[in-house]
């Protein structure tokens, strides 16, 4: 029977139990204390912390996650730490609300019921699992299937459905040229009714509920999966926000779902679509926004000299999220309103 030790975390004042050979943040997370986290990999620094008391050893991470001046101080990475006593640690980032709404991470059975090609590079898949999953708009799941060669892939994909639809859950996944799981959906080594597996939910970037102000969504790529998710929920809730959503591509024939988002803004007058397109100079048939959308944020929030005012869903490729965050700080958007979600294509299990 393996040891069982217990964690702290301050300044929250919350204790949970940790088993030998599991993470600290695998251990909060099948407990259902959200804790900040990334990649769950140790390659970014969402879930760095600070070690006040006990004994833990760190598995293999970055140390651009994690520089070794800071582990001589005592910071950890709670994806990668594992106890061999009771711990006591420092939360360097946390946030009362999520931890009030924290979901146990659970495991499940599913099969690929649906597969849509949506533009040239986007594809839908739909997936029933074996029981409810609940989530919050925004968040993410692990699916693991394995090809018809017997590989097993693992992603990290986020669901395009709102939690009201706990049992069949949608996803937009964008095709990378290296994307081992999108390019199996496309060659057939991953097909219509393979079984699956499924963990979560995960992520930090799920809707806020009883906030003032609009609410503005930003989406690029397969980073309309958690915004159409969002912004359901959004109507769905029946709170009286005015919903701004900005959606980035390259040319028209990168937009999708507009008969639905046509839909959407026909029957909720609170809501605005507002598509940009970066690579459409010479198509004169666009009447709409050109240039890259971070730019068209800009330019609408000092149209609407938001200063500051509501909630901000960002979810797209680092490059977009990296030219978004300036944006939103020049209009006085403080960083407790501003909620990112970066979609990294990689090898390994934390592609969305």
């Amino acid at each position: 029977m393996s040891d069982v030790y217990n964690v702290r975390l301050e300044p929250v004042g919350v204790e949970f139990e940790v088993e030998e050979e599991e993470t600290i943040l695998d251990a909060a997370f099948r407990q259902g204390i959200a804790l900040p986290h990334g990649c769950k990999e140790g390659q970014c620094s969402a879930c760095k912390c600070v070690q006040l008391d006990g004994e833990t050893e760190m598995l293999k991470y970055s140390t651009f996650a994690l520089n070794d001046f800071e582990k001589d101080g005592g910071h950890i990475l709670m994806c990668r730490a594992l106890a061999y006593s009771d711990v006591e640690i420092e939360l360097l980032n946390f946030d009362e609300e999520v931890l009030s709404k924290s979901i146990p991470v659970k495991e499940f059975d599913g099969r690929i019921v649906d597969f849509q090609k949506l533009t040239h590079d986007i594809r839908g898949v739909d997936i029933e699992i074996d029981a409810p999953l609940k989530f919050w708009a925004g968040q993410y799941v692990d699916i693991t299937v394995t090809t018809e060669k017997g590989e097993e892939i693992t992603r990290s994909f986020s669901m395009a459905n709102t939690p009201s639809e706990a049992q069949k859950l949608s996803f937009i996944i964008k095709k990378y040229p290296d994307g081992r799981f999108s390019n199996e959906l496309d060659a057939g080594g991953i097909k219509k009714g393979a079984t699956v597996k499924i963990s979560g939910p995960y992520g930090m970037c799920f809707r806020r509920e009883d906030r003032e102000g609009p609410v503005i969504l930003v989406g690029a790529g397969s980073g309309m999966s958690p915004v159409w998710s969002i912004l359901n929920d959004q109507i769905g809730s029946g709170e009286d926000r005015p919903i701004y959503f900005f959606y980035g591509a390259r040319t028209q024939d990168d937009l999708f779902k507009l008969g639905e988002i046509s839909d959407l803004t026909g029957s909720n007058g609170n809501v605005r679509f507002i598509p940009v397109l970066s690579h459409a100079d010479e198509d004169t048939s666009w009447d709409g926004e050109r240039g890259f959308v971070h730019e068209a944020v800009d330019r609408f929030l000092k149209e609407l000299d938001a200063d500051g005012e509501g909630d901000v869903y960002a979810c797209g490729p680092p490059p977009m999220i990296d030219a978004l965050t300036p944006v939103l700080f020049m209009n006085d958007f403080d960083a407790d309103r501003i909620f990112y979600d970066k979609f990294t294509p990689t090898s390994g299990s934390s592609a969305h």
